[in-house]
């Protein structure tokens, strides 16, 4: 199941395509060169506007040919909506998930349509509700140089609040409620949180510092990750991937057991925390990477799961969604003001500047390319 950051997003409009794609190299990761945008920077708005659309389902490993990047007349707002000029957006692993046939919680992409997903954007029409041109807004409709978003799922940003405005689209929420919410971390408490170097786990090794965890380890599936994990993001220890059973690497790095796991992967890491839980350990699930990355786009088989395991040592598994707490933004937003201004929180992220290195973004992340968000500045 995708890892939900946001409320389940609304198929885009629909539109001409463009036959072209985006070069998207199926190998080794490659560095992402700024590309120029069709968008003008002033505050005029252009007659046709980019947007990246899927080209095909995703049936194995995602490459050039799921993309399409078409040119489009630029909407106009009418009653009730905003024209947004966006300026960075995000990609996330989820987004793999849903360009499958695989039925979802949410809706999924549809071929010949724009993608969705995250963005940060200015106001530049409305239609005389509640919002200004040149407020800055947060809404579910990147992929794309403008969009037409409902007013209900504009969130309006104060550039004040966070000294980086592309901190907006922090992941960071997800891991905040997740271990506040869902897990409760404890003073004292050993937390395991699995894809510790991506955009949610990122932030989760410094929030449950914060939150009192004396230890916290963290996994990563690259060993040139694993330095920045400790040195930058609060892991006391690294569970490698690839490296030998996950099991023994946990049970070295946490002898006594561990009392919080944040799961972003499933599979044989979910299995090996719960064979090292401690009597009372408290379980948030938040992602199934394993899944959605591995065995060709979400089909390998579901982690099996020690029932009685579970009741001689009393654990809770809870799945963790940010639905349903619509509160999480604005509550994380200010504990990350303050989180960034003193230090003990930081905003990883890796930029990529042009809507057209989106795609590739997106294909880097599934190879396990890059740390924290991935951001795309349009």
């Amino acid at each position: 199941m995708p890892a939900p950051n946001a409320a389940p997003e609304p198929p885009a409009p629909q539109g001409p395509s463009d036959p072209s794609a985006p070069e998207v190299p199926s190998g080794s990761c490659t560095r992402l060169a700024p590309s120029a945008s069709s968008a003008p920077v002033g505050p005029s708005v252009p007659a046709t506007h980019r947007e990246v659309r899927l080209a095909a389902r995703l049936r194995g490993a995602l490459g050039p040919e799921h993309f399409t990047l078409a040119e489009a007349p630029v909407p106009a707002a009418g009653p009730g909506r905003l024209l947004v000029r966006n300026r960075v957006m995000t990609v996330t692993a989820a987004m793999c998930s849903k360009m499958t046939d695989a039925e979802l919680p949410m809706p999924s992409f549809v071929p010949g349509q724009a993608l969705w997903g995250p963005a940060l954007g200015e106001v530049v029409q409305t239609s005389g509700g509640g919002f200004v041109p040149g407020d800055l807004v947060v809404h579910p409709y990147g992929w794309r140089e403008f969009a037409v978003v409902e007013e209900g799922r504009a969130r309006r940003v104060e550039p004040g609040e966070l000294p980086d405005s592309a901190a907006y689209l922090s992941q960071g929420a997800t891991a905040w409620g997740a271990l506040t919410r869902a897990a409760r971390v404890r003073p004292d408490d050993t937390v395991f949180v699995t894809g510790a170097a991506g955009g949610v786990g990122s932030t989760a090794g410094l929030i449950a510092k914060r939150l009192g965890a004396a230890r916290v380890i963290g996994s990563t599936g690259s060993a040139h990750k694993a330095p920045y994990l400790r040195e930058a993001l609060g892991y006391d220890d690294v569970v490698l991937r690839g490296a030998g059973p996950v099991e023994e690497q946990l049970r070295r790095a946490a002898p006594d057991g561990i009392d919080v796991l944040l799961d972003l992967v499933g599979g044989e890491q979910l299995r090996a925390a719960l064979a090292v839980a401690r009597t009372g350990a408290r379980f948030a699930l938040v992602g199934a990477l394993s899944e959605q990355l591995g065995g060709g786009a979400g089909r390998s088989a579901p982690a099996e799961v020690d029932s009685l395991l579970m009741v001689t040592r009393r654990v809770t598994l809870r799945g963790f969604s940010m639905v349903d707490h619509p509160d999480l933004p604005q509550e994380w937003t200010a504990e990350f003001g303050r989180g960034l201004r003193d230090g003990s929180l930081v905003f990883a992220r890796t930029l990529v500047r042009g809507l057209d290195q989106a795609p590739r973004a997106l294909c880097e992340l599934t190879r396990g390319c890059h740390t924290g968000a991935v951001l795309v500045e349009l």
